[in-house]
């Protein structure tokens, strides 16, 4: 009786659509483009393609029918450009697609047991359970964002919540995946709620930042061997928010949910970690890797911060609620925040672009003189040029698009459409990037280099970038260059031996 009841609940809990952050009561249009569609820049800087889909909306549109895509909330193209995951939160599962053909490759579901009791890290006291006692290992997760770590080779996917956990007040967990089989090697928990999730530059750490309840957890993945990544840290950020709500009605934790913490990003040289706070009065906390202290929260922004990106020295930021896209020179920010001693302080000097309402996910091209957003209310892919903060192009995407994701050489597009109270979403556009001027390719990104091809571990400049070896104060890897250079000296002293030897024959 117990397990027909649990079991029950899970599906109860499955059929429960996770409402989207609401903003207001008057909804869009739906809109739903043909693949084909394209839009440009008025100067034909940049220009945009919709060249496949997924979708699970159009039962009759069987060529890009896709039943596992089930409120697709985010995206991520692997560092290789091969292959690319989206999160399915309603389907409790991640679908994995070829890069070049989109066709679909794996269906990583999210239903676990006891049985799987051995995939489990040991636990930390950071997180402990408050309301539910039994069979707390037995539950299907809701997959929500997602990083990569050590040079591509682990992908990171918290849950939003355990199925049973209807109103997700105690804790939940996070998947590991090894992308070379695309199988999971790993569990850990979490605190409640958590969304976003970011890999340090230099590999060592992955934040988890967790919507329900105003903490940040810090997770120590220095070694290649996933059984000795171990829970570092739980940072509040200002205070934990009480949690106390039914077990059985549901409560809208989308906006009940303290400083709805969201946008996670390290700063270049990993001394900072920066947390963008989208409920509440806002701003952006601001968190001290060194000496894994919260140093307080800056405003000057416009509320309802969401995403976090830090390109070419300067912090951008997407607005969701009025649809901007903002920023500000890193360094400005940086010392604004060396001066807030825990408390809230303010920091002003924004650059704005209004893009389209609702603007959730952005990334810049690898070049980052476009910066590209996810507008939800519009149902648009917007583009925004960095040089001018200008939004220079706009693509209509299938309502509502909340994920986004850019190929290392900026070609390719990945943007996922969630929906919104029950309309719309269920669909996955890949979008093909055209440039006026050729965009550089990005070698690398969070976690690393590039794994090897066909390699059963990482390579060695990823787990050189984890041994924290730096010169200058700086996170750069000191032992590739010191290779380097005795490479080079070694080259020049052969060369200059057989050239002596040559002058020497030739004298005789």
């Amino acid at each position: 009786m117990k397990t027909f009841r649990f079991l029950t609940a899970i599906v109860a809990a499955c059929l429960l659509q996770t409402p989207a952050m609401a903003q207001t009561d008057s909804e869009p249009s739906l809109v739903h483009p043909a693949v084909g569609t394209t839009a440009a820049a008025a100067d034909s800087s940049i220009r945009l393609s919709i060249v496949s889909k997924h979708q699970n909306f159009d039962q009759r549109n069987r060529q890009y029918l896709d039943a596992d895509v089930h409120s697709p909330k985010s995206a991520n193209i692997h560092p290789d450009g091969k292959k690319y995951y989206v999160n399915s939160l309603e389907g409790c599962a991640t679908v994995v697609y070829d890069m070049q053909t989109h066709k679909k490759l794996k269906v990583i579901k999210y239903r676990f047991t006891e049985a799987d009791s051995a995939l489990w890290s040991k636990p930390s006291h950071f997180y402990p359970f408050t309301h539910y006692t039994e069979n707390l290992n037995t539950f299907m997760g809701k997959p929500v964002e997602s990083t990569f770590s050590h040079g591509g080779r682990y992908l990171w996917i918290p849950f939003y919540r355990r199925t049973y956990d209807l109103n997700a007040q105690d804790p939940s967990a996070v998947a590991i995946i090894d992308t070379r089989t695309d199988e999971i090697v790993k569990l850990m928990e979490t605190g409640p709620l958590p969304k976003m999730v970011a890999t340090s530059h230099d590999g060592r750490h992955v934040a988890i930042t967790h919507w329900g309840n105003n903490t940040v957890g810090i997770v120590n993945v220095a070694s290649a061997d996933p059984n000795e990544w171990y829970h570092e840290k739980l940072l509040v950020v200002d205070y934990v928010l009480p949690l106390n709500f039914s077990l059985t009605e549901q409560v809208d934790r989308d906006n009940k949910s303290g400083y709805c913490l969201r946008g996670t990003v390290f700063t270049p040289d990993d001394r900072y970690l920066l947390v963008g706070c989208m409920g509440g009065n806002g701003g952006i906390a601001v968190i001290d890797m060194q000496t894994q202290r919260y140093m307080g929260r800056l405003l000057g922004m416009m509320p309802n911060v969401r995403h976090l990106v830090i390109k070419n020295d300067y912090l951008y930021l997407s607005i969701n609620r009025d649809g901007y896209v903002q920023r500000i020179p890193l360094k400005k920010f940086m010392d604004a925040a060396a001066r807030l001693n825990g408390k809230v302080g303010r920091v002003d000097g924004w650059q704005n672009c209004k893009v389209g309402a609702g603007a959730r996910t952005i990334v810049p091209s690898p070049s980052g003189r476009y910066m590209f957003a996810a507008c939800n209310m519009v149902s648009k892919l917007c583009v925004v040029d960095t040089r001018t903060m200008k939004q220079v192009a706009a693509i209509d995407i299938d309502s509502y698009p909340v994920g986004l994701d850019v190929s290392n050489d900026g070609r390719y597009l990945i943007v996922t459409s969630q929906g919104r109270r029950n309309k719309g979403g269920n669909a996955v556009n890949i979008c093909r990037v055209d440039y006026a001027e050729e965009e550089p390719v990005l070698t690398d990104a969070y976690g690393a280099a590039v794994l090897n091809e066909n390699s059963a571990e990482p390579s060695d400049s990823t787990l050189l970038a984890q041994t924290g070896n730096t010169f200058g104060g700086g996170t750069t890897p000191w032992m590739p260059y010191a290779l380097g250079g005795l490479g080079v000296v070694a080259a020049g002293g052969l060369f200059l031996l057989l050239r002596r030897r040559r002058v020497v024959a030739e004298k005789r």
